[in-house]
């Protein structure tokens, strides 16, 4: 992080945010608590493949979501009786205007128990163009991004999460590409290697993405420009 960190907050550790996160509520639950709300919003991280599959395959430690930047009080409207807290360099801060740049990471707190429940991720956009926070020259309109299980949960097209993932490639990062692999269509191998060979040439997962044979499926598409 460049920028100076604000005063106050407190110290949370690993193990205390693991703790706190415990309780974490499921993509069901969240996309309840946002039935009808207008802002595009997904499941996104591990739970997104897990939704993509049709079926947990690991454990999560948390739930993330995503939201465009500038509707995040439409979303904040609908948990009135939570608070949210951002975190940076191992600090929780309270949600204020002061700290809402630290990241893009918002944490929803049950204040009865201090739980964690939900992380919202603030994501840049421009109107209904989504733009990928890792490389902002990735552009995409949220109909290309948002896939819906069929029961209506929105979540994040495999092969943009497996884009984000293939950053720190953390052992859950690689079952989560193992795991979604076999389910990806041409199209989306496609995309994936386009977006991979740009954001991370050389990438050890690129020599996976041979074509499968399928053109059509779970996430068929064409390759976003970059």
């Amino acid at each position: 992080m460049t920028r100076e960190l604000p005063p106050g907050g407190v110290e949370i550790t690993e193990a205390e945010a693991g703790a706190r996160w415990a309780r974490a509520w499921s993509p069901a639950e969240v996309t309840a608590r946002l039935a009808g709300v207008s802002v595009p919003w997904y499941v996104a991280g591990g739970w997104a493949v897990d939704l993509f599959t049709g079926e947990q395959t690991r454990e999560h430690g948390d739930l993330e979501i995503a939201v465009p930047a500038a509707r995040f009080p439409e979303i904040r409207s609908r948990f009135p009786e939570f608070a949210f807290d951002v975190v940076a360099s191992g600090r929780v801060w309270e949600l204020t205007p002061e700290v809402s740049e630290l990241t893009h990471q918002t944490w929803l707190r049950d204040p009865s128990t201090g739980d964690y429940l939900v992380d919202v991720f603030r994501e840049p956009h421009e109107g209904s163009t989504w733009i990928c926070r890792r490389d902002p020259s990735i552009r995409l309109p949220y109909t290309r991004v948002i896939r819906h299980t069929p029961d209506g949960i929105p979540y994040l097209a495999p092969e943009l999460v497996l884009l984000f993932k293939a950053k720190a490639a953390r052992p859950k990062d690689r079952q989560d590409f193992d795991t979604a692999l076999p389910l990806l269509d041409d199209p989306a191998r496609r995309t994936l290697a386009t977006l991979l060979g740009h954001a991370h040439p050389g990438h050890d997962w690129l020599a996976d993405l041979r074509p499968s044979g399928r053109e059509g499926g779970r996430s068929a598409g064409t390759s976003p420009p970059v």
